[in-house]
């Protein structure tokens, strides 16, 4: 059973390192002297979710964490979700976040490419 887990272990650890060296992740800053925001605010985002039906029926709420790759002239590169809710929810947090502008992040006095992580709720009322 040992032998299985440290086999496991390196797949995990192998797969995290080709994972993070795909999509050029790593020419995307981790913060900047001044960050990204969304033209209009986080409401902005709000209005381009949809709550999938899916989750409706299930019931299901909750947080998605979001990290969008925001290029220097304030477009969404690409998204992805760092811990999702599931049921579509997941799927409608990454569309409403790539539909957004923002601001562009700017680090030294350059306009430069950063990630930006984005919590999306979705709460029923």
């Amino acid at each position: 059973m040992k032998k299985f887990s440290l086999i496991l272990t390196l797949t995990l650890i192998f797969s995290t390192i080709t994972f993070a060296s795909n999509g050029n992740e790593a020419t995307y800053l981790p913060f900047a002297e001044t960050m990204p925001v969304v033209e209009g605010g986080l409401s902005a985002i709000a209005k381009n979710v949809v709550y999938p039906e899916m989750a409706l029926k299930a019931g299901v709420q909750g947080k998605v964490f979001v990290l969008a790759f925001v290029n220097e002239d304030g477009t969404v590169g690409d998204a992805k979700v760092v811990r999702g809710i599931g049921a579509g929810c997941d799927e409608a947090a990454v569309a409403a976040v790539k539909k957004c502008k923002f601001s562009p992040g700017v680090h030294e006095g350059k306009k430069v490419k950063v990630k930006v992580a984005i919590p999306i709720e979705f709460k029923m009322n």
